[in-house]
């Protein structure tokens, strides 16, 4: 009966994986820049003697959608959606991150933050804003101020760090950040990535397909408790059978 068992002690642990994942998105349906992730899992083979046919499910980790968000007009000078492909550059914990999230803001000290974690620009450096008027981020990431000591002079403050790996080399951290699968190295900044200020991009959860896989994961589950239970009354039956009368 060890068969049955992990095969269906696999299949329930693929499916908890499963429904945490999608929890977790219908939880970040309306989460700014937001990228939906995906379980994945391969058929492993236990070896030992006899027969190869025992069969577990083994998880691979969780992977992330890459397809794009609707853009929102929010109207705010700081708020910035990436058209087409790429990611901003921010610094957590002493390291370069990725996000598609643009919802920025200053902070007391004048520097440009997303949420507690500063933006980054091309040469990797925090941005410090300073007193201004009025600010204004073009398509290409230039970050613009008119000055509040008077006059209308623009004056070119920084440009936004942008990158656009191979989504296939990216993993999300703990913190809903990307960072490189493999390489420990900040990546390399694209200028051809372009932003719409005044716009956040949504994410790109659709909450149908999120509820419809909780559900089937659900039933999955509950079959192979099933199928566990199975086994548990077939070994009995076994027991009575070889046991004295």
């Amino acid at each position: 009966m060890d068969k049955l068992i992990y095969t269906a002690m696999s299949g329930a642990n693929r499916s908890m994986l499963s429904q945490q994942v999608h929890a977790n998105n219908l939880a970040n349906v309306n989460t700014t820049g937001f990228r939906a992730d995906y379980e994945r899992a391969h058929s492993y083979a236990v070896g030992g003697d006899g027969f190869s046919t025992r069969h577990i499910a083994v998880p691979m980790g969780v992977g992330s959608k890459f397809s794009p968000g609707v853009l929102e007009h929010t109207g705010n000078e700081l708020d910035v959606g990436i058209r087409g492909e790429g990611l901003l550059a921010v610094q957590v914990n002493g390291q370069e991150r990725y996000t598609r999230a643009g919802s920025m803001h200053i902070n007391e000290q004048g520097i440009l933050m997303l949420g507690q974690f500063p933006v980054l620009d091309m040469d990797g450096q925090q941005i410090e804003i300073p007193d201004y008027r009025s600010i204004s981020i073009t398509e290409q990431g230039r970050v613009s101020v008119v000055p509040d000591s008077g006059g209308e002079v623009l004056l070119e403050v920084a440009t936004l760090k942008r990158v656009k790996p191979e989504v296939t080399n990216l993993v999300k951290d703990t913190e809903g950040f990307f960072r490189p699968r493999t390489a420990a190295a900040a990546l390399p900044a694209d200028d051809t990535v372009a932003v719409a200020s005044g716009f956040l991009e949504a994410s790109n959860v659709n909450p149908v397909e999120e509820m419809v896989a909780i559900l089937t994961t659900s039933r999955q589950f509950e079959l192979q408790v099933k199928m566990m239970k199975t086994a548990e009354e077939l070994s009995q039956a076994s027991t009575r059978l070889i046991r004295p009368a």
